[in-house]
Formats: structure tokens, C-alpha cells, sequence
């Protein structure tokens, strides 16, 4: 493997013709993974932003393209250990039936590609892109029930906590809120794990393209998790008020759905304002003598 200082390693037709069979087999290996993953994007609406993913991967990579083109490659057989085990992962995952394994083996199998043909100065460079990548994965099914359920239950207690504060009569049993007019059951799909993976994913983009600093980019990120939460509980608590104040039928239908538009933009407002309070105590700090 040739390098060249200032750019990416001249691939010569041999080591070309290695990179493009090498390509075509993880292609052919991954193709019923891919498949069903972008499926489960198309088809469940807990992960549709998976579509989003890869797409920011591969800008990030674009705008530092010419910081990638200045390192020196250092090619390194390591990456064939790598990539290795990961074809092992997705051996694995698919005999177990495990599509969290499987899936997230096209990472690593990436990342061994990578560190062969370029070495570990790329890797290290792109690591940001690849490990965001992991988000496009949708996490397992035990998993996400092990968090939406506490979810459920908290989004119901903060709810029926505040609602009586509106003059609305509140019996909370479990996740569900039974009001004068009509309960409200605060199912799997109302917890907020939706919006919160989301959200999630949108505060690393924000952070990213509107912040240079990583301790704010990291602050944004965490940040993201209380956002969702009250997020969630403001819609529960609308529609406790509509339910009241309004029409019992506004629980569902068109409204039920808008609500859920509404209360992202409000958090993608929460999130703007967390990045204002960030950069006015730094701005602070900077006049105190």
C-alpha cells in the first residue's frame, strides 16, 4: 500500500480491483440487513429519522474533506482484524436472530476497512461521522421497552401533577389519566422515546453545524434528554386541557397527531434556547474582570 504525503493513498488498479471486490462482498453480505433496516425506517414512525443519519454522516465527511486529504496515510493490517470480527458479528447476529448485532457490525466492518486501506490517523479523523452512524440503528426491542415504560409512567405522574393546576380533575392509575369526561392512557407510543431519539440526533446535528465548542456540543446532547421529558409531558398536559376545556374527541384524530409536530418544534425551541444560555454565561464570564 503506496502513501503519499498531503493526500489520500494513490490506489494502484491492483490494490483498486482489491478495494472494489472487497466492497462488492460487504454490498452482497449486508444487502438483507440494509433491506430491512431502511424498512423499518420507511415503516415505523419510532425511527423514520434513520433516514436522516447516514445523509449528516456523509456531510460531515464532505466539509472535512480537505483536513482528510492533508493527513498521511499509514496503512495498517490491524484493520483486517477488524473487519473480521465484525463479519463474525454479523454471522453472529444472524444466527441468533439478533438484528441489533448484526446491524451494528457494519460499523466495525467499516472501521476495518478504513484502518486497512488508510490507517488509524483516518479513522481516528472520521470517527465522529462513523460512531454517529450508530443511531441509525434502532436499539432492541427489550431495550426499548425497558425505557419507554418508565417513561410512560413519569410523563403521567408529572402530567397529573400539573393538570389540577388548571382546574382539571386528575385520577392517575398507572400510565393512565382519568379525567371527568374521558381517560387518557398514556401508551408506548405517547412515552416520548420517539422524540427523544430524535431529538437526540437533531442536538448533535445542531451542535455541530452552530457550535465549535465540544464541551457545548456535549452539553446540547445531554440536554436533549430533560427537553424531550417536558416536551412529551406539555403535550400530555394540552391535551388534558382540550379534553376539559374544549372537545373529548380532540384526543385523537388530527389533533392528537398535530400535537406531536407542535411540541417537537417547541423542543427544538428549548434546545435554541440551551445554546442562547450557553453562550450568554460564556459572554459573562468574558466581562468579569
Amino acid at each position: 500500500m503506496s502513501t503519499v504525503r498531503g493526500r489520500l493513498p494513490h490506489l494502484t488498479p491492483q490494490r483498486t480491483w482489491q478495494l472494489v471486490i472487497l466492497a462488492a462482498l460487504i454490498v452482497w453480505a449486508y444487502a438483507s440487513t440494509l433491506y430491512h433496516l431502511i424498512g423499518q425506517w420507511y415503516r415505523d414512525s419510532n425511527f423514520s429519522y434513520g433516514f436522516f443519519i447516514p445523509l449528516f454522516s456523509a456531510y460531515v465527511i464532505w466539509e472535512e474533506r480537505r483536513r482528510l486529504a492533508r493527513l498521511i496515510p499509514r496503512p495498517a493490517w490491524s484493520g483486517l482484524a477488524v473487519l473480521i470480527t465484525g463479519l463474525g458479528l454479523l454471522i453472529l447476529g444472524q444466527m441468533g436472530a439478533e438484528l441489533f448485532v448484526s446491524r451494528s457490525s457494519l460499523l466495525i466492518v467499516l472501521a476495518g476497512i478504513i484502518v486497512l486501506f488508510y490507517g488509524w490517523n483516518l479513522f481516528r479523523a472520521v470517527l465522529f461521522p462513523l460512531a454517529f452512524l450508530q443511531l441509525m440503528v434502532p436499539i432492541p426491542v427489550i431495550i426499548f421497552n425497558q425505557i419507554a415504560f418508565p417513561l410512560q409512567l413519569l410523563a403521567s405522574k408529572v402530567s397529573a401533577d400539573i393538570l389540577p393546576i388548571f382546574g382539571v380533575p386528575v385520577l392517575r392509575e398507572g400510565n393512565v389519566i382519568n379525567l371527568p369526561s374521558m381517560s387518557l392512557q398514556v401508551a408506548e407510543a405517547c412515552s416520548g422515546l420517539r422524540s427523544l431519539m430524535a431529538l437526540i440526533a437533531l442536538s448533535i446535528i445542531y451542535g455541530y453545524l452552530l457550535e465549535r465548542r465540544i464541551w457545548a456540543r456535549c452539553v446540547l446532547a445531554i440536554a436533549s434528554v430533560p427537553i424531550a421529558v417536558a416536551a412529551n409531558c406539555v403535550r400530555i398536559i394540552g391535551t388534558g386541557l382540550l379534553v376539559q376545556y374544549w372537545n373529548p374527541d380532540k384526543a385523537e384524530g388530527y389533533f392528537h397527531a398535530s400535537w406531536g409536530w407542535i411540541i417537537f418544534v417547541v423542543a427544538l425551541g428549548m434546545l435554541g434556547a440551551v445554546h442562547w444560555l450557553l453562550g450568554l454565561s460564556v459572554h459573562d464570564r468574558r466581562r468579569t474582570p
